[in-house]
């Protein structure tokens, strides 16, 4: 099967990125999307919500839509997250997928700097998803790079988890900008300074 992989922080998960995914899925006819909340992101600062919090958001977001899938595979491995550690664990249980890892188009620019960047370039193909406007020039990656990504373009949206975690803190509306599913766990579990 060709499996689309979208990893992050998902603190929390937001319609941007289920736009993200369908738009990989669509545009380059995947079977399925595996999504992966990362355990420590490496580039960014602590998360707002635990990692067992952010997967069961992630989860809670995704369990009505087929084809999606949650793996808490960077729980289990523990420690910085980094892609490369990832993927050789999905190459090692299972053999017989082929990976796309999904990526804002924005990020595309930042993969020569990736961890290891070389065996995963050999090993799976990137798809970077674009906004309505955005250029690309994928001439401006190294060229062992260049044929490895492919692009998939979504809707605009102006969508981040800072922004919903700011707008929650605030107490001002998120409808629209999460799944109901995800609202109602945040809630419930008082994060980002919400009252229970």
């Amino acid at each position: 099967m060709k499996i689309g992989i979208m990893g992050g922080t998902f603190d929390p998960i937001h319609m941007g990125h289920l736009l993200a995914a369908e738009a990989a899925m669509d545009s380059h006819e995947l079977d399925e999307i595996w999504f992966m909340p990362s355990h420590v992101p490496p580039h960014k600062r602590e998360a707002g919500a635990s990692g067992q919090q952010r997967l069961e958001m992630t989860e809670a977001a995704v369990k009505e839509v087929q084809h999606y899938e949650v793996l808490g595979i960077e729980m289990e491995l523990g420690g910085v997250s980094y892609t490369i550690d990832t993927m050789k664990e999905l190459w090692r249980r299972y053999p017989q997928h082929e990976f796309y890892f999904i990526v804002g188009a924005d990020m595309v620019n930042y993969l020569p700097k990736w961890e290891q960047i070389e065996e995963l370039a050999e090993r799976l193909t990137f798809i970077g998803v674009g906004r309505p406007g955005f250029q690309l020039h994928l001439d401006d990656l190294p060229e062992a790079l260049q044929d490895r990504v492919l692009l998939a373009e979504m809707p605009l949206v102006d969508i981040s988890s800072t922004a919903v975690r700011r707008r929650f803190a605030k107490g001002h509306s998120v409808r629209f900008m999460i799944p109901d599913a995800v609202h109602q766990y945040i809630v419930r579990s008082g994060l980002y300074g919400t009252k229970p």
